[in-house]
């Protein structure tokens, strides 16, 4: 995943765009990266890697570097951006949020449109910013190959541009699976991915763009230069994982939105005579922790805190890549409440459950302590199908997903043609993949939250919402 932010504005705005892109540090762990234009000194750029140490610890001395009454930045999971591009178009800064799929086919095919060549990457790949803008490249002014590069590109692409001028253009991508909004100020106006970056900042809302729409931005004004199109397929995981707790999008809190889920998960834990003798309702911290928040005030079971998150050293805005180690540090940031857990019936909300693997190691560590039931709910549907439209999940494949991988145990490929079964509970199917994900986890019961759910949780027109990770639908 990951996260842009930028200003346009009548003053130097490099500390604000600093602070900006550093409260986008929830959504990558990569690489973080500014770009800046001052009329004397142009465009400036740098580029960190934040995989062992925050994105404000790397950029402390930005300000000694650069400085702008323009400037963009962003977080990523990805490849090393922004980029300083010179084109046909003019030098420009470019950063993107999204995934491209088809980037070798699109390679091949336009391979001649960036000179003969892309910079190679380690093992060879291409950074996807560059390709980007690359087929920007193609037509003779921005909204134009914009538009083009967006059509081309096989997932997601929202883009944000510096040009050499000291104007932003922005654009949503096509069908708005992410958000893109802009904010105003008295000294100027900024774009940012989250909405509660620029309120911090002094910036109040100003709008949300459409999905594919572009606008201009100066510190005078906004300009819309392609008008927002009519069909749109925002992500439901923004608001029930990946999603800041004091975002908006759409009009609807991510905070608030998790409370509800909750809620609609107690609910109908009630109405089937699933809740029995529960000692404390808990979240598997962070994102879990609010839905159990809702399900605790519906069900009235108390909310508590039976393990605590060690994250001073640890924080979740950086981890290993490798799994392992991943694990490690999952383990060890666990500390535990034995008074909340020695013999106690825990139930416990996951914003989801993807693989399974930290999760066992979860409940082994809350048995070993003392427990004497867990219960697990996940507060959305069963993940089925990875993710080809964003890359929020570290899954590159259908069958690291626990579900698919418990399918294939019980049925073979045969299964996957009843996937719309196992995700409902109330079929002999949907029971099976409980039971035997609970044998495997050692969890006393588990659920899932319903489609219906987790759609009406959000609250917004489900033609609008993407559930393509659990229904398959596009």
């Amino acid at each position: 995943m990951g996260g842009f932010f930028g200003i346009a504005s009548k003053e130097d705005c490099l500390a604000d765009v600093f602070f900006g892109v550093d409260y986008h540090s929830h959504l990558g762990t990569r690489r973080g990266g500014m770009a800046s234009y001052d009329k004397d000194l142009g465009l400036q750029r740098v580029i960190h890697n934040i995989e062992n140490s925050p994105f404000r610890t790397k950029f402390e001395h930005v300000f000694e570097e650069m400085r702008g009454t323009s400037a963009i930045g962003c977080i990523s999971d990805t490849d090393p951006q922004p980029l300083l591009i010179r084109s046909n178009l003019g030098t420009y800064a470019i950063c993107i949020i999204g995934i491209i799929n088809n980037a070798p086919e699109l390679i091949d095919r336009y391979l001649s449109f960036s000179g003969g060549h892309f910079d190679a990457m380690t093992g060879g790949a291409v950074n996807s910013t560059e390709l980007a803008a690359a087929l920007i490249n193609q037509k003779s002014n921005f909204v134009d190959g914009i538009k083009f590069a967006q059509k081309e590109i096989k997932g997601t692409a929202s883009i944000l541009i510096l040009r050499d001028n000291g104007t932003i253009i922005t654009a949503r991508d096509r069908l708005g699976r992410l958000p893109v909004i802009i904010g105003k100020s008295g000294s100027g106006f900024c774009v940012s991915f989250e909405s509660f970056a620029y309120k911090k900042l002094g910036f109040e809302d100003e709008k949300e763009l459409g999905p594919g729409e572009i606008v201009e931005i100066t510190a005078d004004g906004i300009k819309q230069l392609a008008k927002p199109g009519k069909e749109m397929r925002i992500c439901s995981f923004l608001w029930s994982y990946y999603g800041y707790p004091t975002s908006n999008y759409e009009g609807v809190n991510v905070e608030c939105m998790r409370y509800r889920n909750g809620a609609i998960m107690a609910e109908n834990d009630a109405n089937q005579g699933k809740i029995s003798d529960i000692d404390y309702v808990g979240g598997v911290p962070d994102s879990g922790t609010p839905h159990a928040i809702g399900y605790a005030s519906k069900s009235g079971i108390p909310f508590s805190r039976p393990f605590i998150k060690y994250t001073p050293t640890w924080p979740r805005s950086f981890m290993p890549a490798n799994q392992l180690d991943r694990n490690k540090v999952a383990k060890m940031k666990q500390i535990p409440v034995h008074e909340l857990i020695q013999d106690k019936k825990l139930l416990f909300v996951d914003d989801s459950i993807v693989r399974g693997t930290q999760l066992k190691e979860t409940v082994d560590f809350l048995y070993d302590n003392g427990a004497k039931e867990v219960h697990m709910r996940s507060a959305c549907p069963p993940i089925m199908y990875a993710c080809k439209y964003l890359n929020f999940s570290r899954s590159t494949s259908d069958m690291e997903l626990i579900a698919r991988r418990v399918i294939m145990e019980l049925e073979g490929e045969e299964g996957f043609e009843h996937i719309e079964e196992y995700s409902d509970a109330s079929t002999e199917r949907g029971k099976q993949l409980r039971k035997t994900i609970c044998e495997k986890f050692n969890f006393a019961s588990l659920e899932f939250q319903s489609l219906d759910g987790i759609i009406k949780a959000i609250g917004i027109d489900p033609c609008k919402l993407c559930t393509y990770c659990w229904s398959g639908k596009e």
